[in-house]
C-alpha cells in the first residue's frame, strides 16, 4: 500500500508543489515593485481562484467516477466520462467569456478594490479571463488522468505550464517592463501550452478512447449521475473559495498594508496545501479504484495510510515554517515593515500544517467515494463557523481575529468530516 500512495503521491507532491510557483514568482515580481502592485495581483488571482477554483469539480467529480470505472475495468464508462467532463468544461468557458465584463464589476465589488490599483487589477482581469477555456480542459484531463492512476502526465501538464510561466513573467515585467500585464500574458500562455501538451500525452490511451461515442457521453442517466456529484462539489468549492475571498475581502476592507500582509501569510498556506495535496489526490485515486471494486479491506487501509504520511509530511512543513518563516518571507518582498508586521503570526503559520492536514486527507478520501453531499455540507458548516468567528472577535483585534479564525475554518472542516467517516464508513454519500 505505501508503494502505491508514494507511486501516486509523489508525482502529485512534486506538480502541486510546482504550482504555487506561479504565485509566488508573480507576487515576488510585484512585491518588488510596490505595494499597490501587490494588492492588485492578490485581488486579481483571487478573482480567478474564486471563479476558476468554484469550477474544480471538473477534475474531482471526474477523478472519482473515472477511478471507480478503473476499478471495475469498465473502459466504455472511463472513455465517456473525460468526454462528458469535456464538453462541460468548454460550455462553462464560453459562458464565462461572454460574461465577462458583469463578472468582472461584481467581483470588484464584493472584494472591496480600492481606487488606488482599480486599474491594475482591471489590466489583470481582462488578460486572464482568455485563460478559461484551457483551465477547464486541463481540469477535465487531469481528472481523468488521475482516476487512471496515472500522476506521471498530470506532473509533466504543471511542469510545462510553471516552466513556460515562470520564464515568460519574469521576461515580461523585467525586461519589458509590462508589469503586472506581464504577469497575466505568462499565466495566459501557459496555461494553453499546458493544456495542448495534455492532449498530446492523451494519445496513449486510444485503446481506451475508441470507446468513446455522442449517444453514450450524452445519455441521460449517466450525465444526470455527472451533474449530481459535480453539483455539489461545485456548491463545496463554491463555499470553500468564498471563504477564501471573503478573506481577502475583509483584509483588503481594512486596509492596503493589511491585504499585503495576509497576502503573505497565505503564501504559506499555499505551499502547504498543494503538498498535502498530493497525498489527497492518492486517496481520491486508489480509495475510488478500490471503492468501485468493492475491495474494502484495501479501501480502508488506503484510507488510513493516507493519513499517516499526510501527518508526517505536515509536521516537516511545520518545523520548516516554525525555523526559516522569516527567510520565506524575505524571498517574497524587500519591504521590511511588511516582514516585521508578518513576523508575529507566524507561530500560528507554523501550526496551520499540523491543523489543517485532516480536512486535506479526508477530501481525497470523500472525492474517491464520490460522497459530494457531506464534502458539500462540513465546508458550508465550517464556513458558516469561520464568518460568526471573525465577526465576533474582529473587536478585539482586526488582524489576528482574521487569520486566527482563517485557520479555525481548516479546523473545523476536519472535525466535521472525521466525525461523518467514523459515523457511515463506507457508506458515505
Amino acid at each position: 500500500m505505501n508503494k502505491e500512495i508514494l507511486r501516486l503521491a509523489i508525482p502529485n507532491i512534486i506538480a502541486n508543489i510546482s504550482v504555487p510557483l506561479i504565485s509566488a514568482v508573480d507576487t515576488a515580481l510585484m512585491g518588488h515593485l510596490s505595494s499597490s502592485h501587490l494588492a492588485a495581483l492578490g485581488i486579481g488571482a483571487m478573482i480567478f481562484v474564486f471563479i476558476y477554483g468554484s469550477f474544480n469539480f471538473l477534475r474531482m467529480g471526474t477523478t472519482g467516477l473515472t477511478a471507480q470505472a478503473y476499478g471495475q475495468n469498465d473502459k466504455t464508462l472511463m472513455a465517456n466520462t473525460l468526454s462528458r467532463a469535456c464538453l462541460v468544461a468548454l460550455l462553462i468557458a464560453f459562458v464565462l467569456i461572454l460574461f465577462q465584463s458583469p463578472l468582472f464589476h461584481t467581483a470588484t465589488y464584493l472584494m472591496n478594490v480600492q481606487e488606488g490599483y482599480a486599474d491594475k487589477v482591471a489590466s489583470y482581469f481582462d488578460i486572464r479571463i482568455y485563460t478559461a477555456p484551457a483551465v477547464f480542459l486541463q481540469f477535465a484531463l487531469m481528472g481523468w488522468f488521475f482516476g487512471m492512476q496515472n500522476a506521471i502526465i498530470p506532473l509533466l501538464m504543471t511542469l510545462v505550464i510553471n516552466l513556460v510561466n515562470i520564464f515568460l513573467s519574469y521576461y515580461l515585467v523585467n525586461n519589458l517592463g509590462m508589469g503586472i500585464e506581464g504577469a497575466a500574458y505568462g499565466t495566459l500562455v501557459a496555461q494553453y501550452a499546458g493544456v495542448i501538451f495534455g492532449f498530446i500525452m492523451i494519445g496513449r490511451y486510444r485503446d481506451i478512447l475508441h470507446h468513446i461515442t455522442y449517444h453514450d457521453s450524452v445519455q441521460k442517466e449517466k450525465l444526470l449521475r455527472f451533474f449530481s456529484v459535480n453539483k455539489d462539489i461545485f456548491i463545496r468549492t463554491l463555499a470553500l473559495t468564498f471563504s477564501l475571498a471573503f478573506f481577502y475581502s475583509q483584509a483588503a476592507k481594512e486596509s492596503e498594508e493589511t491585504l499585503a500582509i495576509m497576502i503573505l501569510l497565505l503564501q504559506f498556506m499555499i505551499w502547504m496545501a498543494f503538498a498535502l495535496d498530493g497525498f489527497a489526490n492518492a486517496a481520491e485515486s486508489l480509495v475510488g479504484k478500490y471503492y468501485g471494486a468493492k475491495a474494502w479491506g484495501d479501501f480502508h487501509k488506503a484510507v488510513r495510510y493516507n493519513f499517516y504520511w499526510g501527518g508526517g509530511f505536515a509536521l516537516l512543513f511545520s518545523l520548516a515554517y516554525f525555523f526559516l518563516g522569516r527567510t520565506f518571507l524575505e524571498l517574497y518582498t524587500n519591504q521590511t515593515h511588511l516582514i516585521n508586521q508578518a513576523m508575529p503570526y507566524m507561530w500560528l503559520v507554523a501550526l496551520l500544517p499540523l491543523l489543517s492536514f485532516v480536512a486535506f486527507i479526508w477530501d481525497g478520501v470523500f472525492i474517491g467515494m464520490t460522497a459530494s453531499k457531506s464534502m458539500r455540507d462540513a465546508v458550508l458548516v465550517s464556513t458558516l463557523l469561520f464568518i460568526w468567528i471573525f465577526y465576533l472577535t474582529r473587536g478585539i483585534d482586526y488582524e489576528w481575529a482574521l487569520w486566527g479564525s482563517f485557520v479555525l475554518f481548516f479546523v473545523f472542516r476536519g472535525g466535521v468530516q472525521t466525525w461523518m467517516f467514523f459515523k457511515q464508513g463506507r457508506f458515505l454519500k
